[in-house]
């Protein structure tokens, strides 16, 4: 880790306090805990994406998958999912399957001894004499990274991989919607000069915001945000995009960004945060798109969306080859198998198996 900054020498207030950008210099991925898009470098990015196609590509044969299982098969990994998920959670269990790495899981925090009154910080102490890794999802936004930094000050630091934070970050969502831009650009110049439209409940998509930040790490790169007012994305991430220098636009008009746009990254509304239903009164008919949309595209636009959907996106879009949404879900088993490795430094085992296998 080199001169890299440690989690055990600061206390958690003063890194509680610390920005988002001074945060990521505790954890640089891919080397330890990944907890945040802001600790990611464009290099870092380019390295996983790398890794996750090797890895993909090297799984397609017996031989190969048969390989892959080897690299963590000394490993244990913790699934601890304090909040409702399918495609996260099972995603990160087929990524360590991949790798053959041991799991053991925690889908309810009513399953565990926190109905006896025992605090989230103990239970995952808890299960950290268990296990090598902790992959979490929380309703509790920055509890992954209280429980990163609690571990660190342990004598048995092991890494932490936020699954979902809160309705703050999802750092791992937003490397695979990276992976998913990667391939869908690589014949015409890359995610570089692109335009991304992010539509929907941008204020409580914590998809949007984590991705939102890793997209100021190219060139060129215009986002579009538009929402309704009510859910038009918070102020404190168009903060950090004008520190970062990018180019972005809040709007309301749809219609007039399709066109636009080389990416739309469609989300649903919210709800799960509302506290009282209010996200129900919010008229969002105009913020979807179906089979008559499809013409105001671009030819080589696509189609994105984290899912789950609702209306926001008809199944009449489907067979359109720019609705690349369920190519994005599987991608996220590839980038997430290569994340894990990388965190346990074992990415060069793959290198050199890629390079005999496919020499030059």
């Amino acid at each position: 880790m080199g001169n890299a900054k440690q989690l055990n020498e600061i206390s958690w207030q003063e890194f509680k306090d610390l920005p988002l950008a001074e945060k990521g210099e505790y954890f640089q991925a891919p080397t330890y805990h990944t907890l945040i898009a802001q600790q990611f470098s464009r290099i870092q990015l380019e390295e996983i994406c790398a890794l996750a196609t090797k890895i993909r590509r090297i799984s397609k044969q017996r031989d190969g998958a048969n390989f892959l299982r080897t690299l963590l098969s000394d490993k244990r990994a913790m699934l601890y999912f304090a909040q409702p998920s399918s495609r996260t959670y099972l995603s990160h269990n087929a990524a360590c399957q991949i790798l053959g790495l041991d799991t053991m899981d925690v889908r309810d925090s009513k399953t565990s001894s926190e109905v006896k009154g025992e605090s989230p910080e103990d239970t995952v102490r808890t299960f950290s004499s268990y296990v090598d890794m902790i992959i979490m999802r929380h309703p509790v936004g920055g509890f992954a990274e209280r429980v990163a930094w609690m571990l660190s000050n342990t004598n048995r630091p092991i890494p932490v991989l936020n699954a979902g934070s809160g309705a703050d970050q999802h750092p791992t969502q937003a490397l695979l919607d990276i992976y998913t831009l990667e391939r869908s650009f690589e014949d015409i110049g890359g995610i570089d000069g692109k335009s991304i439209a992010f539509v929907g409940d941008l204020l409580r998509g914590r998809t949007v915001r984590s991705l939102a930040w890793l997209l100021t790490l190219y060139k060129k790169v215009k986002v579009y945000f538009v929402a309704p007012e009510q859910l038009q994305i918070g102020e404190d991430v168009l903060e950090l995009l004008d520190a970062a220098g990018m180019e972005y636009e809040t709007t309301q008009d749809f219609a007039s960004v399709m066109p636009k746009a080389d990416a739309l990254y469609m989300t649903r509304i919210q709800d799960e945060w509302d506290a009282d239903g209010e996200s129900t009164t919010i008229d969002t008919s105009a913020f979807s798109i179906d089979a008559e949309h499809l013409d105001r595209l671009k030819k080589t636009a696509i189609i994105m969306h984290p899912l789950p959907r609702r209306k926001e996106i008809s199944i009449s879009v489907d067979s359109d080859p720019r609705a690349i949404f369920w190519r994005q879900v599987r991608n996220g088993m590839w980038v997430r198998a290569a994340l894990i490795l990388m965190t346990f430094g074992r990415q060069d085992e793959v290198n050199t198996y890629d390079a005999e296998s496919n020499p030059n």
